[in-house]
């Protein structure tokens, strides 16, 4: 399987590393993509009447929009508030390395557990930060243990425990 990371730049040109090509994205692309953070599930006609076109046009811009990659997918977000689906932990990861093979290694193996429900490359004092939700605090000093702690190029892991959880609707 070949993954393209797609970047926007500073003037919403795409751009793809190690690939060359461009995609602008117009003012009616970036509504199109605004209203479908907010509701990704907005049937096309009421997409298109927000975004000033046809359905038909609409359609066909989503398309184009899924075909290059801009739109990876569609995801549900649930919430974590319920007892029974456990703890949240926020994960800080630093690697040894920051180069394009130990990224791919780690966020490849970070794929393989359903428990890492999200991960984002940051700027600043870390390089990851991972959302993880586990049954408990008990069982996440197994998961460090069997999981976090031989992820490939780790080299320090800091974690914090969610007290409160709240998503915007």
């Amino acid at each position: 399987m070949f993954e393209v990371a797609i970047i926007l730049d500073y003037r919403n040109n795409i751009r793809c590393s190690g690939i060359k090509f461009m995609i602008s994205l117009d003012d009616i692309d970036r509504k199109i993509l605004t209203e479908l953070r907010l509701n990704a599930r907005i049937p096309n006609n009421a997409l298109a009447q927000k975004v000033g076109l046809s359905a038909s046009a609409c359609l066909r811009r989503v398309g184009l929009l899924e075909k290059s990659g801009v739109i990876r997918g569609y995801t549900a977000i649930v919430t974590g508030a319920l007892p029974e689906e456990g703890t949240v932990a926020i994960v800080q990861v630093e690697l040894e390395r920051q180069t394009e093979e130990f990224l791919s290694r780690f966020e490849t193996a970070l794929r393989k557990h359903p428990e890492i429900e999200e991960w984002h490359l940051m700027t600043g004092a870390g390089d990851y930060i991972l959302r993880i939700q586990i049954a408990g605090i008990d069982d996440y000093g197994q998961f460090h243990r069997d999981v976090l702690s031989r992820l490939p190029g780790v080299s320090r892991i800091t974690s914090s425990f969610a007290m409160r959880s709240h998503r915007r609707a």
